[in-house]
This record gives C-alpha cells, sequence and structure tokens, in this order.
C-alpha cells in the first residue's frame, strides 16, 4: 500500500489534481468498469488496484476543496487524503451495498481527520477552539468543527476495514469446514449467525464437534490478525 502510494506521488499525480487550475482529471469509473476492476483487484490485479485509484483522486481533490479550500497546505492535505483513498480501494467491499464513492468519501475524511487530531496532540498549548482556516463562506473553522464534524468517521472506517480483514482471513487461511462453520456461526453470508447446535444440525455433525472446529478457526484466525 505505501508503495503504490510513494509511486503515485512520485510520478506527479498530486500536481495532476492542480487544485484551482483547469487540469483535467482521470475521468471516473462508470459502475460497470468499477465493478469489473474490484473483482479484478480481488483476484489480485494490482493494474485494477491502481485503476481504482487513479480514476477516483477527483474525490480527493474535491474533498480538499470543498472543506480546506482556502488552506496553505492544500498539497499535504491531498497526500494525506490520498492515503485514505488507497485504504478504501484495499478495504472496499462492493458486497455491503455501499457505493464506493461514498466509502472512500469517508476514509478520506478520516485519514485528513486524523491528521489534524495528530497535529493537535503535538503541541499542548493548542486550542480546540483555535481557528485553523476559514470556509468557503469566510467563516473560522477550528479543530472542533472538523472534530465534531465527522465523529463517527474513525470507529465506522476502522469496523469496515477490519471486517474486510476478516472476511479476506476467512476465505484464505481457513479450511473448508472452518470456514462453513464460521460463515454460519457468524452469519457473514448476509444471514442471521446461528448457535451451534444448528450448525450440528445443518452440517450432520455434533454439538461438540462444531464446538472444536470453531475454537481452531478462531485462533488461526487471530494469528493471522
Amino acid at each position: 500500500m505505501l508503495t503504490m502510494l510513494l509511486s503515485i506521488l512520485m510520478n506527479g499525480i498530486h500536481l495532476l489534481l492542480g487544485i484551482g487550475t483547469s487540469q483535467s482529471f482521470p475521468p471516473p469509473l462508470d459502475a460497470k468498469e468499477e465493478n469489473a476492476a474490484f473483482e479484478a483487484r480481488r483476484q489480485g490485479d494490482m493494474a485494477a488496484r491502481e485503476k481504482l485509484i487513479l480514476h477516483n483522486l477527483r474525490l480527493v481533490s474535491h474533498i480538499v476543496r470543498k472543506y480546506y479550500g482556502t488552506a496553505k497546505n492544500q498539497e499535504d492535505l491531498i497526500s494525506i487524503g490520498s492515503i485514505g483513498l488507497v485504504k478504501a480501494v484495499d478495504s472496499y467491499n462492493p458486497e455491503n451495498g455501499t457505493r464506493f464513492a461514498t466509502y472512500a468519501a469517508k476514509c478520506i475524511q478520516n485519514e485528513i481527520l486524523m491528521h489534524f487530531r495528530s497535529q493537535k496532540k503535538l503541541s499542548n498549548e493548542v486550542s480546540i477552539n483555535e481557528t485553523i482556516d476559514v470556509d468557503r463562506d469566510g467563516n473560522p473553522l477550528t479543530y472542533i468543527d472538523v472534530i465534531a464534524a465527522e465523529d463517527n468517521i474513525e470507529e465506522e472506517v476502522d469496523s469496515k476495514i477490519k471486517g474486510a480483514l476478516v472476511r479476506r482471513l476467512v476465505e484464505t487461511v481457513l479450511e473448508e469446514r472452518e470456514r462453513q462453520i464460521i460463515v454460519l456461526r457468524y452469519g457473514l453470508g448476509g444471514e442471521e449467525p446461528r448457535t451451534q447446535r444448528e450448525v450440528a444440525a445443518l452440517l450432520g455433525i455434533s454439538r461438540s464437534y462444531v464446538s472444536r472446529i470453531e475454537k481452531g478457526a478462531l485462533e488461526t484466525l487471530r494469528e493471522h490478525c
């Protein structure tokens, strides 16, 4: 992930964003192209991953323009927001039903929010009511405004990222029977979670056997998290 981001920045992609200029952006992908790219990315296609990043850089610029249009460090904010975009591409699961643009916007905003929070922590003398910028209407923008506006983003994005990681691990590190039991027990297939007794009856095995397999599968997942 970091290698890809550095590659993008070194090739001048942050200059392509050119805030305040008429320079064009890579156009967004249509729904069919985007779905195909995500499917290819799930199969390990790094070119598809890069394509998704490049064609969504416009979103990073839009967010920086909208919320930080007068900031002096816009290039820094674009770089920071681009990290959020890369995280979004890596963790997004189309099966969750959320549009990628919506999910990516929260990841980008969260990354910028965490940047402001880290800057605040670096100086004990900085007040959360201190003006850090002004919005497009000329109103002062303070740290507390930024934090309050996106208070739930960090938890929401963190939860989705961890959820995507678990799903990938279930598909890649568990054996077939382990995967089957974990999916049924925790409702990973989109259905309601089932009890060990229900799983045992469904698979025609004993509840104690389900319990042993589940325990071993959870230990395997913990080792890879």
